[in-house]
């Protein structure tokens, strides 16, 4: 039991991963940037590009935007760069240490291909969530720290704004202010910063060649990182703004990221956005303009053609910025160069307006099935028995039941896409079982008599039930998450969440259809039902083989039945702010082993010999919950 709350305990500290856009379509929006450049530009950046290429010509493509990339990439471009920032790296610097020294880099642009293929040719909305899935269990395998880098803080969500009122330039002030919570508008600034400053020394000062192809690296990774974020202010899921516990976080942000947005932006323009996995032509390129600015503000910068009075930039390094976002849940304290202020506000001014802080004027927000919760789940059942519980009784027969159980567990599903299901409970409830249909001897005038003589009569229980997700084979997370929590935290978060998303061999993911939700789930669940557990022993009728055939044997006897999930069906699912329900089918199998006989009649005889039977059968159930997840400002 102490193990079973470290792990929830752990489970609950796993921070919920909400990423703005998926990988193919930041590089699309930097593709289409690139692609809006005028010809000066472009020609600066390409310039730039072969510099950053000396030395790495394995690895980084000719083109800056390579418009002929298949789903196996042999090389990255520079479109790329901003969808490997802040998902696949924790700083600029981390960056270009993924782009150029690892090989997973690879796996995830050749995923990342397939997933842009995958969701232009989605026919519904089941298949997409489906792509999804595959990507993102191919992406865990490819890049471990996926999910912990992406759900460390809330530096992919626009900070709510705190008033109606509230102006453009004290909002973005504000973003960028010592100790604000991380945001996607105060993560831009910082690195654009950081970019514009290497700017300013590759167009200043006198640098060998291969210093300025190193500044260059650094300065063209900067950016990169800097527009990840500025294009992540352009998913609606995460305009809404961020305030609220993970549960209403990522409900808020799966809901309008599907169903849209409308805003408007800080320069007047209104629209509709929408996000993540559901990017159209239109949201592309509004976002793609803004980062053409950014890009633009940049490349003139290295040219010389923006005026910068009183520069004065002392730094001899030639690396990227190494702020880690990943590791930092505020903004710290950071002196701007003051003439970068205007060209900040000119690139931010087309951004839109996030929503309201909590109170009058809020948007609606809605929450995922993450957290706490209790509930109630009665159940009708149909089993398909072996035979009874004598050596001689063969004959197959079915037996009805009902389950009345109350519910307590943590919600988990759908912390990395709609196909996972990292959930967790206790059942314990009461169950009647009805008598079966088979007869205690196989004389043709025992049917007769009803119920009074089936080989196993109606009878009551006691019952717990159990789900808990695996990584590779059940249990182990019990006996492995509380001793890898103390000795290497990201390890049993990677294990969790792996766990929740089908397991190491994701054979237990479910598969989202029209229909409903289908999964395998053999191992994850398990129910025990004790049955004489309530009102004593249960009576038996056995053929008495040692005297004449009209004399049977009366005893009692407690028997533990063990019950096997093997493929769960799931046709509705409802959830509001704090509850939810849906019905569950659930195919199962399983044993009921005999405990110890006694003899009531006739006192003298000996006791019969008993065996295990074994059933197969269908269980329809009610999953209510009500969730306990707190508001919070």
């Amino acid at each position: 039991m102490r193990r079973t709350l470290i792990i929830i305990f752990i489970v609950t500290n796993i921070a919920v991963t909400c990423k703005a856009w998926v990988y193919p379509e930041h590089r699309d929006i930097t593709l289409l940037a690139i692609q809006k450049l005028d010809p000066a530009h472009r020609a600066t950046l390409d310039r730039l590009w072969a510099l950053a290429r000396k030395g790495y010509e394995s690895r980084l493509s000719e083109s800056v935007a390579d418009v002929t990339q298949g789903i196996t990439p042999q090389y990255l471009d520079y479109a790329a760069w901003p969808a490997i920032g802040g998902d696949h790296s924790t700083s600029a610097e981390n960056l270009l240490h993924n782009i150029l020294q690892t090989d997973w880099i690879m796996n995830v642009a050749s995923i990342a291909a397939r997933l842009k293929i995958g969701l232009d040719n989605a026919s519904n909305r089941s298949d997409r969530i489906n792509r999804l899935r595959d990507s993102d269990i191919r992406l865990l395998r490819a890049d471990p720290e996926y999910v912990s880098r992406a759900g460390a803080n809330n530096g992919h969500f626009m900070l709510a704004r705190p008033a109606v009122n509230t102006s453009a330039s004290d909002y973005f002030d504000t973003c960028f202010k010592q100790g604000c919570e991380l945001n996607p508008i105060g993560t831009w600034k910082w690195f654009h910063a950081s970019a514009l400053l290497k700017a300013l020394r590759l167009s200043s000062e006198v640098l060998t060649p291969d210093q300025r192809s190193a500044l260059t690296l650094a300065a063209l990774a900067d950016e990169a990182f800097a527009l990840h974020f500025l294009e992540d202010g352009f998913a609606s899921g995460h305009v809404a703004g961020v305030w609220g516990d993970a549960s209403q976080r990522k409900g808020t942000h799966d809901y309008y990221d599907e169903m849209g947005l409308e805003v408007t932006t800080w320069r007047g323009d209104r629209l509709v956005l929408m996000g993540d996995a559901y990017m159209r032509h239109e949201d592309a390129e509004r976002a793609a303009e803004t980062i053409r600015m950014s890009l633009e503000q940049f490349l003139d910068l290295t040219g010389g053609k923006i005026e910068t009075p009183e520069f004065s930039d002392e730094s001899e390094t030639f690396i990227a910025d190494t702020f880690n976002v990943s590791k930092a849940a505020h903004m710290p304290s950071r002196n701007l160069y003051p003439a970068f202020t205007p060209l900040f506000n000119v690139v931010l001014i087309n951004t839109p307006v996030p929503g309201l802080a909590t109170g009058l004027g809020e948007l609606p927000r809605f929450r995922s099935e993450i957290g706490l919760f209790i509930g109630i789940s009665p159940a009708a059942r149909v089993s398909l028995l072996s035979g009874g519980f004598g050596i001689q009784q063969n004959i197959p027969g079915i037996v009805p039941a009902l389950e009345l159980g109350i519910r307590i567990g943590l919600g988990m599903e759908g912390v990395l896409n709609e196909s996972g299901d990292g959930l967790v409970f206790l059942d314990l409830g009461w169950r009647q079982d009805g008598a079966s249909t088979m007869k205690f001897d196989d004389e043709p005038e025992a049917k007769y008599f009803g119920s009074i003589l089936s080989a196993i009569p109606s009878r009551d229980a006691f019952y717990a039930r159990l789900r808990l997700p695996f990584y590779l084979i059940p249990g182990d997370l019990i006996i492995l998450a509380p001793i890898l929590f103390l000795a290497s935290p990201p390890t049993v978060n990677k294990m969790i969440v792996a766990a929740g998303n089908g397991g190491l061999i994701p054979w237990q993911t479910g598969m989202v259809t029209p229909i409903g939700r289908f999964q395998f789930i053999l191992g994850r669940e398990i129910g025990v039902c004790v049955f004489g557990s309530g009102r004593g022993a249960d009576a038996f009728l056995l053929p008495y083989s040692t005297v004449s055939s009209d004399e049977s044997t009366l005893f009692s006897m407690y028997s533990t039945q063990i019950d096997f999930p093997i493929l769960e069906y799931r046709p509705f699912r409802t959830f509001s702010s704090r509850q939810s329900a849906s019905l569950v089918l659930q195919i199962n199998a399983g044993l009921d082993i005999p405990g110890k006989v006694k003899v009531t009649y006739p006192a003298d005889a000996p006791a019969p010999e008993v065996k295990t039977t074994f059933f197969i059968g269908v269980r329809l159930a009610f999953d209510w919950r009500y969730y306990f997840s707190k508001r919070k400002s």
